[in-house]
């Protein structure tokens, strides 16, 4: 996995966390749940980058 790919995931990981804790604060489910989404998408494509990573070594 590239090191841009890493960034960009642990980037949208951290936007993820920052949206549910937001949406928590202020009493917001659908922002909440905005962030738990996008931080599942992030560890999915890590998994997926991993998986790739293995089959070219």
């Amino acid at each position: 996995m590239g090191t841009a790919d890493k960034a960009r995931n642990k980037a949208e990981e951290l936007s993820g966390k920052a949206k549910e804790k937001f949406g928590a604060a202020t009493d917001d489910e659908e922002k909440r749940q905005e962030g738990k989404t996008d931080q599942t998408k992030s560890n999915l494509k890590d998994a997926g980058e991993k998986v790739k990573d293995a089959f070219r070594h």
